[in-house]
């Protein structure tokens, strides 16, 4: 007796297992070729084994190196951010306060009768553009 339901169950079931397979494929291959502290000849032996042997590579992948997996992740991670964090911060304050002084300055040349009120405007247009 065939049950069109149920084969359409274990058909989505077993796509589900495929799909979830070449994610974690993709997930360890990643994590291979972003370890810097692996050799090459490492990371060409760990490919190749989860290539020819498939499941057996992955799952050996996972047992050996799978706690170390995260802990990498989460170190990439925390240096993207950091270096993003620090573009920010140097981005942000190297405008606003430079700005800042060289108006400052350019107002205490033009009291000071340095600079004339056209050579002002036209330097305090350059620096705000």
């Amino acid at each position: 007796m065939s049950h069109p339901l149920l084969n359409a169950f274990w058909m989505i079931f077993w796509f589900f297992l495929w799909i979830m397979w070449f994610m974690l494929l993709w997930r360890i291959i990643s994590d291979v070729f972003g370890d810097h502290d692996l050799s090459g000849w490492a990371k060409t032996g760990w490919i190749i084994f989860v290539c020819v042997l498939p499941f057996l590579g992955v799952f050996i992948y996972l047992i050996v190196r799978g706690k170390s997996m995260t802990a990498r992740q989460i170190q990439r991670a925390q240096a993207n951010q950091q270096q993003f964090d620090d573009y920010v911060r140097q981005t942000a304050s190297t405008t606003p306060s430079n700005s800042a002084e060289e108006l400052s300055k350019l107002a205490t040349l033009k009291a000071d009768g340095v600079l004339s009120e056209a050579e002002f405007q036209q330097a305090k247009q350059k620096i705000l553009a």
